[in-house]
């Protein structure tokens, strides 16, 4: 009978410790996550963005969808596209979407578009350029560095933007595509941007500063807890050489999948177009 008490009472406290140890364990983890939390939020907002391109480096490489949308007027259209991109080498492969042909006409087939640093090569152009032939861009003559001309942002130009940011304010937790992220909203600076981008970016950077109706970009973006950019949303405004309007853009990129293989050849200078392209 002793022996059976005894054994009782030591299971008693061996059990109400490991209740106490739950209880601690559980408000400690819970405790620490919010310490987390709270020290994020203490950070400098516009220091976390201006870091955010590196962080893409370190990541390696990622899959990216883009949406394009364009108002002038009373007409929007909206193009989208879809790739890989490899951040360390700066190059990258989108399949772009035009929007449906409001005529009725048959619609475009895809452009194949390689991003490389200066460089913008386009496939399935139309405008005469024969069918196996690229179109092969120089960024740096593009009025929006572009930022637009190919109807995606180029995804790294998109987190070099950042380096740019002036003004940003941190305004909490949310989620995109099942990823917890956190969102901030802030303006961007071109000619900062450009300042502090990387040799690829920096020339076609600055030509969007000189091209674009205003100096700064708002933008809202999304990052994860390694401080990648998960999502991305600039609004360019620019002015149409052809008719003078302002042309309001709206451009999101996603990133996903990071560490997905790129395979990106460049085209050989015998298969570059070099003849006139019609407007």
């Amino acid at each position: 009978m002793v022996e059976r008490q005894r054994r009782l009472r030591s299971g008693a406290v061996a059990l109400a410790a490991a209740t106490a140890g739950l209880v601690v364990c559980t408000a400690g983890c819970s405790g620490s996550g919010a310490a987390v939390e709270d020290a994020r939020a203490a950070e400098d907002p516009v220091e976390v963005l201006r870091r955010a391109a590196g962080n893409l480096v370190r990541a390696d490489s990622s899959k990216a969808r883009t949406s394009m949308e364009m108002a002038t007027g009373g007409t929007r259209v909206t193009i989208r596209g879809e790739g890989v991109y490899d951040y360390g080498d700066q190059v990258g492969r989108l399949k772009v979407l035009l929007p449906e042909d409001p005529t009725g006409a048959d619609a475009h087939r895809p452009i194949t578009e390689l991003l490389a640093p200066g460089a913008l090569y386009m496939k399935n152009r139309g405008a005469g350029v024969p069918a196996d032939k690229w179109v092969r861009v120089d960024t740096a003559t593009l009025s929006d560095g572009n930022l637009v001309t190919g109807g995606a942002t180029d995804p790294f130009a998109a987190a070099e933007l950042l380096r740019g940011t002036r003004k940003a304010t941190y305004l909490g937790k949310t989620s995109v595509a099942g990823t917890p992220v956190r969102h901030y909203r802030g303006t961007a600076d071109l000619a900062a941007a450009a300042r502090d981008a990387s040799a690829g970016n920096r020339a076609s950077l600055r030509a969007a500063a000189k091209g674009f109706a205003t100096a700064t970009v708002p933008f809202d973006v999304y990052l994860d807890d390694e401080g990648r950019i998960r999502k991305v949303r600039h609004r360019f405004s620019f002015v149409n050489g052809r008719q003078k309007d302002t042309v309001a853009v709206s451009s999101t990129t996603l990133l996903y999948d990071f560490g997905a293989p790129v395979d990106v050849r460049l085209p050989d200078a015998k298969d570059i177009y070099a003849g006139r392209i019609a407007e």
